[in-house]
């Protein structure tokens, strides 16, 4: 069965972020925000190069909404980068997939997507598989399920932003405003917390920048293409890849996590077979 452009670039996105993952949580030393700085410099001279040779001004069309993505792109991302670093691999993961339930729910204002009743359940199976792969972790506590949530719900502000340029923003443009807007924050704060990297910091610090960069573009493209109820919930697939990373840490689960990783992968295939045969 052949599925959309969208689906598979969402998929694309869905792998290299979890790559981002894995080097972010190579990083323990070094503050998230001081990682959002690196990746930051490393989105800006990829955008700025691309777009000067495809002669496409880097300040877009709708200046106000690209400034408000590049914003609420950057605390869910600084957010997200302090969870790797404090709690498994696989757990930040988990909590950041409440981010699909707030794409959709706040989609249906910002961007009058309608939501039929049924996919509603395919989000609640796939939010189930995330309880059972959660369990009862005592290495989460509640301000890590605080931070997850709010990470999540400006993701969705992010990801709407997104959908609502799909016809007046390039891909490249709408990450061109991410370290617009972060470096000049984030740059400061970390002037005055600077800690230095060392050795292959320096490589994994690199390719945070460049996994984030096309996982970005990847996903940029997928939201202008499809409708976010589609191809956000892809995004509970990196589940798979977490739990095998996290192996390479040390971070062990016990049988039920397989289980929920196949009502994960149960609610997204039934929620991407419903939409490409439509109502």
């Amino acid at each position: 069965m052949r599925f959309s452009r969208g689906v598979y670039h969402m998929l694309i996105s869905t792998v290299l972020f979890q790559f981002m993952n894995v080097c972010v949580k190579l990083l323990p030393n070094i503050p998230s925000i001081e990682i959002i700085v690196f990746r930051s410099l490393v989105s800006l001279i990829i955008c700025l190069v691309s777009l000067k040779s495809q002669r496409i001004s880097i300040w877009g069309n709708n200046k106000k909404l690209l400034l408000f993505r590049g914003s609420t792109g950057a605390v869910a991302l600084i957010l997200y980068f302090r969870l790797i670093q404090e709690i498994p691999l696989a757990n930040a993961v988990i909590l950041q997939y409440l981010a699909p339930i707030f794409v959709t729910l706040i989609g249906i204002v910002m961007v009058n997507e309608a939501v039929k009743p049924i996919q509603w359940l395919f989000f609640l199976i796939s939010f189930s598989g995330i309880v059972i792969v959660q369990g009862f972790d005592i290495r989460i506590e509640f301000s890590h399920i605080l931070i997850g949530a709010t990470a999540s719900f400006f993701s969705g502000l992010a990801y709407n932003s997104i959908r609502k340029m799909k016809t007046t923003e390039h891909p490249l443009v709408i990450i061109f405003y991410f370290p617009l807007v972060t470096l000049p924050f984030a740059g400061t704060y970390s002037a005055f917390n600077w800690v230095t990297p060392n050795g292959w910091e320096w490589l994994y610090l690199l390719l945070v920048g460049l996994f984030t960069q096309f996982a970005q573009y990847f996903m940029t493209k997928s939201l202008q293409s499809e409708e976010l109820s589609k191809v956000s919930i892809i995004n509970y697939l990196g589940i798979i890849f977490a739990l095998i990373f996290g192996f390479a840490f040390g971070e062990t689960f016990n049988l039920m996590t397989y289980l929920g990783m196949a009502t994960v992968i149960l609610g997204v295939l039934l929620n991407i077979f419903y939409k490409k045969k439509g109502p």
